[in-house]
């Protein structure tokens, strides 16, 4: 079974327990949709279309995927903005490297996947476990282009 979303009210996080996981954030779906992209976000996106290469990370027992974000994204000078959506307790990620959702088009923003698997929850309350890879993906077509099949 997949892991159940953890509630931000409910989560311990226990810095004496370090994991690894490898975390990694890419938008080359706008790649092929160029034309759909603001002119004045061009400039921003990266020529192969890779914000963060994976790359291994430390986390503690208890983090979510979203408290991993904020720390790779700041220790890698990469801007990202987020807020709180109380309707479903979670962050929702907004923008990463400038680059914000109806970007590229009414059905583009940012989605987050775990050992290829996309959770139907918000990254606030995915609760990390060792050794899982996490990719950050920028979607132009809601999920489709990025092999998500439950949205839309």
């Amino acid at each position: 079974g997949k892991p159940m979303p953890v509630e931000p009210e409910n989560q311990e996080i226990n810095d004496d327990k370090a994991f690894t996981c490898t975390f990694s954030i890419e938008c080359s779906t706008i790649l092929n949709n160029l034309n759909d992209l603001e002119a004045d976000k061009r400039e921003i996106v990266p020529s192969n279309g890779i914000i963060l290469p994976p790359t291994v990370v430390t986390f503690y027992e208890g983090e979510s995927v979203f408290d991993v974000l904020q720390r790779v994204c700041k220790e890698n000078n990469i801007h990202m903005e987020a807020s709180w959506t109380p309707v479903y307790n979670s962050a929702y990620v907004e923008g990463i490297n400038n680059l914000y959702e109806f970007d590229c088009g009414n059905l583009s923003g940012w989605m987050y996947c775990v050992d290829g698997w996309y959770p139907n929850y918000g990254c606030s309350r995915y609760q990390l476990k060792d050794g899982e890879t996490v990719e950050f993906r920028y979607t132009c077509d809601l999920g489709k282009d990025v092999s998500c099949d439950w949205m839309g």
